[in-house]
This record gives C-alpha cells, structure tokens and sequence, in this order.
C-alpha cells in the first residue's frame, strides 16, 4: 500500500472507531443492554484501534536518534 491508500485507510478506520463508540453509548443507555452484542462491539473496536496504529506506524518512518 502506498501512503495514500493507507491515509484514506486511516481515515475510514477513525470513523468507523468514532461510529462504534457512538453505538456503544448508545446500547449502554438502554434498560438493559446486551451484554453480547456490547462485548462485540468492544472486541471490533479494540481491533479498529490496532489497526489504526499499524497504519499511523506507516506513514510516521522510524527515526533513530
């Protein structure tokens, strides 16, 4: 991948990141929300902001001083 595709990568990854965590409040806020689904949600997440730092270590090279 080439620094742009993994920019517009980023870019779509922060806003599914940003929508999840929109839609966990929001079944949070529920009488009783579902533990599964929520758990789900958490775990998508947490693999999103993996992948969020791959693709930020990409674009920032390694600077040894």
């Amino acid at each position: 991948m080439n620094p742009e595709e993994i920019s517009q990568r980023l870019e779509l990854l922060r806003i599914e990141h940003r929508d999840l965590d929109s839609a966990i409040i929001a079944l949070g806020e529920q009488g009783v929300p579902d533990q599964l689904q929520m758990a789900r949600m958490k775990k998508r997440k947490l693999r999103l902001r993996d992948e969020i730092a791959w693709c930020e270590d990409q674009l920032v090279p390694d600077i040894i001083a």
